[in-house]
């Protein structure tokens, strides 16, 4: 496929589907029994989802029974349609497909086959485990994420479901056609407490590609205890994720709270074959969003776990200024050092695990919140505090900035908090426009007793500190 020209989807659907709104297309259901709830074996059942508003470019779905392949027909009489939204349905339609699918399994009782699983939409796929709600997403492949200029799309065009499902594993393989590459991912899905989806994503370039991005994870960050300037709300706290945690290959664990910038930004965090990162969702009680409809304190994290060394690269995360929930700002993944070749093959598996545990922080000290404000006495100076929990001796704290000034960093005990202790300090960031700051915890020996803690400062919207 690399080698033959990239021919680009019309993006046209016929009627039904053309011209549809959200409420339009979430009154279109696939039938039991003919799109809906089709058999994969033990544990698990699958949905196929219709063309329609943002999903218009058909992907064609197979089965595998006993290593015979059979291709699902579309047909518009696969479906259910809301009288409401739809007077006559044509018998046929013309250059329509599914556009992806859900699977489905006993998440959360043995009574119900919830859905835990949906791919849908370039190489998009999200997944829960038990008691979770869909939140942030990952994709095949990045292209241009975070980049100057037009971002680019690849698209899933097949998918291939194998069944019966062995060992409560469901296994799918899906192809991927964009403009710069093609590629094949094939994936294993495993639902329970803890959902894992084991990757094996294989890229074939038709172009050199320098800005590609590798388990790409999106999610949404408006506003929080951080910087709360970005939205006048009653909810002390809107987002899917709130830290980007990297295990790195030399050994450290990075904590970085995600911001909502007043400006596009990108930070890179250089490595040698990566342990881990992930976008995780730290606060899990409902009183910290005071959300009854979003549900965000049931959002899931999700951990990139490489298999294998990826070489040299860095950890990418990109955070665009939003004023609004519905935007996925937040965009952390891999990218290699060296450029992806036209005509080379690159293969990268791991996991991403989808799970509402606690960032694992193997540290006497971990990290709860993120903390800050201007100083009101002080114009141009803001105050930051980090609340660790853990009760060693002694904690030294090691500030570091390479712009600006910072002063008065302090560590004291927490009241009512017998293992609390916060760390403050203020931030003078004069005439600069970013500061990078970096704070380490030690114990009397020297070593590190909590991650490091990352931040990176920038003006607020009003261009104050």
């Amino acid at each position: 496929m690399a080698r033959e020209p990239y021919q680009a989807p019309s993006g046209d659907l016929p009627p039904p589907y053309d011209d549809l709104d959200y409420d339009a297309y979430r009154a279109i259901r696939p039938l039991p029994g003919q799109a809906a709830f089709l058999d994969l074996g033990p544990r698990y059942s699958v949905d196929l989802l219709p063309p329609g508003l943002y999903f218009p470019n058909p992907v064609q779905i197979e089965f595998v029974r006993n290593d015979e392949v059979e291709v699902k027909k579309f047909s518009p009489d696969l479906f259910s349609y809301d009288t409401t939204y739809f007077d006559e349905i044509p018998d046929e339609a013309p250059g329509a497909g599914f556009t992806g699918l859900r699977l489905r399994t006993e998440v959360n009782s043995r009574e119900v086959m919830d859905e835990f699983l949906v791919l849908q939409g370039g190489t998009y796929f999200r997944a829960i485990g038990q008691k979770m709600v869909y939140g942030l997403s990952t994709r095949a492949v990045a292209i241009g994420t975070g980049e100057p200029g037009e971002e680019e799309f690849p698209r899933f065009t097949l998918v291939r479901l194998h069944t019966p499902a062995q060992e409560g594993i469901v296994r799918l393989e899906a192809l991927i056609d964009g403009p710069s590459l093609t590629g094949y991912l094939d994936l294993y899905a495993n639902a329970s407490e803890e959902t894992v989806t084991r990757a094996k994503v294989s890229l074939f370039p038709r172009k050199e590609i320098a800005n590609v991005g590798i388990a790409p994870l999106t999610s949404m960050f408006l506003k929080g205890p951080v910087r709360d300037a970005a939205a006048d709300d009653y909810r002390p706290r809107v987002h899917d994720s709130d830290v980007l945690m990297i295990e790195n290959g030399s050994g450290e664990t990075l904590w970085r709270p995600i911001t909502n910038p007043s400006a596009h930004q990108t930070s890179t965090f250089s490595d040698m074959a990566p342990r881990s990162f992930g976008l995780y969702q730290t606060d899990r009680k409902f009183t910290d969003f005071e959300d009854n409809e979003a549900h965000y304190h049931d959002r899931p994290s999700a951990r990139i776990e490489p298999r294998g060394d990826w070489g040299p690269g860095s950890v990418q995360l990109v955070e665009i200024a939003t004023d609004t929930e519905f935007m996925d700002n937040i965009v952390a993944f891999w990218r290699p050092d060296a450029p992806l070749e036209a005509g080379g093959e690159y293969d990268f598996d791991y996991d991403v695990v989808w799970t509402r545990q606690d960032p694992a922080q193997d540290f006497p000290v971990q990290i709860v919140e993120t903390r800050s404000g201007r100083k009101h006495d002080e114009p141009g100076v803001r105050t930051f505090v980090i609340d660790v929990s853990g009760n060693p001796e002694v904690l030294t704290p090691e500030l570091k900035a390479n712009a600006g000034k910072v002063s008065d960093v302090v560590i004291f005990p927490l009241p009512e908090h017998t293992e609390r202790h916060r760390v403050s300090f203020h931030l003078d960031p004069g005439e600069s426009e970013a500061v990078e700051l970096r704070l380490s915890l030690r114990d009397p020996d020297g070593q590190a007793a909590a991650p490091v803690w990352l931040h990176r400062w920038t003006p607020g919207r009003d261009g104050g500190v």
